[in-house]
Formats: C-alpha cells, sequence, structure tokens
C-alpha cells in the first residue's frame, strides 16, 4: 500500500495536469517473445492533429510522428530509420530544477536530428555529448537500435544519465517505464505519477504472463481504463450501462483528453533488414481510433489514413476525434475532465471500443502473416504498398460502416 505523502503527493499533481504529459516504456529484447526490443509512446500535447511522414532529409531515411500544423517538419515525437534506430521522448518535469537558460523545449528537434544520423545507441549519446550547452532539454529519450540496445537517456540542459534495459541492476523485470519525471531529477517532484503507477501495475502483470507484445501494450495498456490512485477499472461499468449517458471523471488514466496518438516501435533483432522495424501507429484518440503499422521498407508512399491530405492533416485522425467527440463533448466546462462511457463500452455492446476491436485484431492477425513472408525477401516495397493500399481500403470501410465516417 502507498504511503499517506505519496498520495497527498499525487493528489496535488493531479489538481496541475501538464499538455506535455506523455507515458513512455522501452522493453529489452531479452524479455520479449519474440526477441525484439519495443518503444512504446503515449503522446500527451495540446496539438490533437498528427500525421505520419516519410524523410529523406538525413543520412538515413525515416519515418516519424509530427504535428499537423508543423508545416516546416522540424520536430518528430517519435520515429524510426533505415538502420534500425528508434527514439522517443517524455517531458521530465524534475529536470532543470532552478536553471534560468532560455533555450527550451528542443526535444522534437533533437529527435528529428538523430533519426537522421543515428545507427546505434552509441551513435546517440556521441550526439548529446556535443550538443553545445545548455541544450534546451528537459527529457526522457528511450532508444533501441538494430543490436538489441534498448536504453533510456534522462537528459537536462549539460548532462545526461543513461539507464540500460538490458542491465538487470537497471531493468530488473527486463522494462523500464518513463511518465513525466527522471529517476536521476530532484526527489518529489514532477508529474505523471498516477500514470507511471497504472503502467507499473499492468506491465508487471504482462511480464508474467510473457505478454509485453505491441498487440498488448496497444490494446490493454495504451487503451487502459483503470486507475492505480482509485482502484477502478471504467470498462467494468460496461455491464451495466446500457443506452443512457454515464458521465464519470476522467483524469490520469494512461489516455486522456490530451492524447493524440498511441505509437509502439518494435524494433530488430540482430540479422534481420534494419528497415523492417514496425511503427504500429494508432493515430488520434486511442479509444476511437485503429492500429496502422507501418515501415521505413515501405518507402516514401504511407497509407493514405495516416498521412497529411489536402487539408493538412491526416484522414484516420480526424475520424477519431470526430468520435472522441460524443465521448467527451466540447460544450461543457472542463470537457477534459469528463467522460461518457456509454459511448466507449455499454452492456449491449454497441460502444465505439466494443465495435472497433475486431478491425484492430484483424489488422495485427494480417500483419504478422504478411510480415512472416516479407523476412524472407530482399525487397519487400510493392508488397508493403499492396498492404498498406488493404488498411487504407479495410479501415475506410469499416469506419463507413459502424460509424458513417
Amino acid at each position: 500500500m502507498m504511503k499517506p505523502i505519496i498520495l497527498f503527493l499525487l493528489g496535488l499533481m493531479a489538481l496541475n495536469p501538464s499538455l506535455e504529459a506523455c507515458t513512455t516504456i522501452v522493453i529489452s529484447g531479452k524479455h520479449t517473445p519474440d526477441g525484439r526490443p519495443i518503444l512504446w509512446k503515449n503522446r500527451d500535447t495540446d496539438s490533437l492533429q498528427n500525421v505520419v511522414e516519410y524523410f529523406t532529409d538525413g543520412k538515413y531515411e525515416y519515418i516519424g510522428l509530427v504535428d499537423a500544423l508543423d508545416i516546416e517538419r522540424k520536430q518528430v515525437w517519435i520515429g524510426c530509420n533505415s538502420a534500425g534506430f528508434a527514439i522517443m521522448n517524455s517531458h521530465a518535469y524534475n529536470l532543470n530544477i532552478g536553471d534560468t537558460s532560455a533555450l527550451k523545449d528542443q526535444e522534437g528537434i533533437i529527435m528529428k536530428r538523430a533519426l537522421q544520423v543515428c545507427a546505434t545507441i552509441g551513435d546517440f549519446e556521441t550526439l548529446l555529448s556535443e550538443q553545445p550547452k545548455p541544450m534546451g532539454l528537459s527529457a526522457n529519450f528511450g532508444v533501441i537500435d538494430a543490436n538489441g540496445g534498448a536504453a533510456f537517456f534522462e537528459t537536462d540542459n549539460y548532462s545526461y544519465v543513461k539507464l540500460d534495459a538490458n542491465d538487470p541492476k537497471h531493468a530488473p523485470m527486463g522494462y523500464i517505464i518513463h511518465t513525466n519525471f527522471s529517476y536521476s531529477g530532484v526527489s518529489g517532484q514532477g508529474k505523471g505519477y498516477i500514470r507511471y503507477f497504472t503502467a507499473e501495475d499492468i506491465f508487471h502483470e504482462a511480464k508474467i504472463k510473457n505478454l509485453l507484445t505491441p498487440k498488448f501494450i496497444l490494446q490493454d495498456a495504451a487503451r487502459s481504463l483503470k486507475h492505480s490512485l482509485t482502484r477502478t477499472d471504467l470498462t467494468a461499468l460496461s455491464e451495466t450501462i446500457w443506452k443512457n449517458a454515464q458521465f464519470v471523471p476522467f483524469q490520469d488514466y494512461i489516455s486522456r483528453y490530451y492524447t493524440s496518438a498511441s505509437v509502439v516501435i518494435q524494433g530488430v533483432k540482430p540479422g534481420m533488414a534494419p528497415d523492417m522495424s514496425t511503427m504500429w501507429t494508432v493515430l488520434g484518440f486511442p479509444l476511437t481510433s485503429v492500429t496502422v503499422p507501418l515501415w521505413v521498407a515501405g518507402g516514401k508512399h504511407l497509407p493514405a489514413l495516416v498521412s497529411a491530405d489536402k487539408d493538412t492533416t491526416a484522414p484516420l485522425c480526424r475520424k477519431s476525434l470526430q468520435l472522441k467527440a460524443l465521448a467527451i463533448p466540447n460544450q461543457q466546462e472542463y470537457r477534459d475532465r469528463y467522460l461518457n462511457i456509454n459511448i466507449l463500452y455499454n452492456s449491449d455492446r454497441s460502444g465505439v471500443m466494443q465495435r472497433l476491436k475486431p478491425l484492430d485484431d484483424a489488422i495485427f492477425q494480417e500483419t504478422h502473416r504478411r510480415y512472416n513472408t516479407w523476412l524472407k525477401n530482399k525487397n519487400n516495397k510493392e508488397e508493403i504498398a499492396q498492404f498498406y493500399k488493404w488498411l487504407d481500403d479495410t479501415i475506410s470501410r469499416e469506419y463507413m460502416a459502424l460509424f458513417n465516417l
């Protein structure tokens, strides 16, 4: 049981939520069923319109999640490159305490640069070491590479602390979770402690059951409606709710009003083609969206659903936000704090999540079937392009049939 002082601190932090407040994990390939390392990021931000883009502006080609309004594409928030290197971040609010440096918020810029030039975790460490100081950073950077590397770098304006997910001293369970504080930062400060404890509960059980997979992470962790402080699970209400609206407090869950995407990057094992890392992407609000897998090996023509169109936003993101607006209506004050759980789950099994799960399951099943055949080939671009078309057609058809979107 948590000590009273910890509960008190959690309560104070919940009163001041941050818009940059992500939940992340790095998992060593030594502890996943297939031996491939994993990054996961639930991105919380006020930039709710996100797209995925393919880049050729560096030493390595790469794909990454970007803000739709970042027209010049100066920042990337999670991505992987053709060398098998991948990176993400969460903001750390207990670093740089008392630092008055004017340079701030360079995390997206440094991640883009890392994807352009880094092939290994060692390359990223060199990149950090050579950055002019102060760096304008206050972040936990999660990274994996094609050599089996998996680590977090807790990084402030002048230095970093490396936590190796392959080292039992740093990761006795084979994974490291970060929300919005750093272990090396000022104790008792930071944010995201409730989400951290929720994720710890979820991943501890998953580790015991050997379920540290992208499917589990995106379906059971990213979309979890469990709360570590109140010890409640909102999905349990679906057994008693039918038709009528049922508003419930919606604070400090892993997915929140400001969650704009959930992405798992499943790296490669040594010896595999490095550009075959899989970027499993849930674009938009995770509770009203589905998973779209992507690969650098597929080339620049990504699925239309996750790419910017003539409106500069992604169709899947727009569809997701339209459904989200039903669950979190935009008319009342404090709209980000209350959820109509009936829209997502109910006893009639007509909730959005209940209706989308078969589609999400089918995408995972079809992806695994095709991916295993691609591993035997040297050139998969054409096959991946065909699969992207299948994804666009299937997802568009199902959203129209289920929700007229």
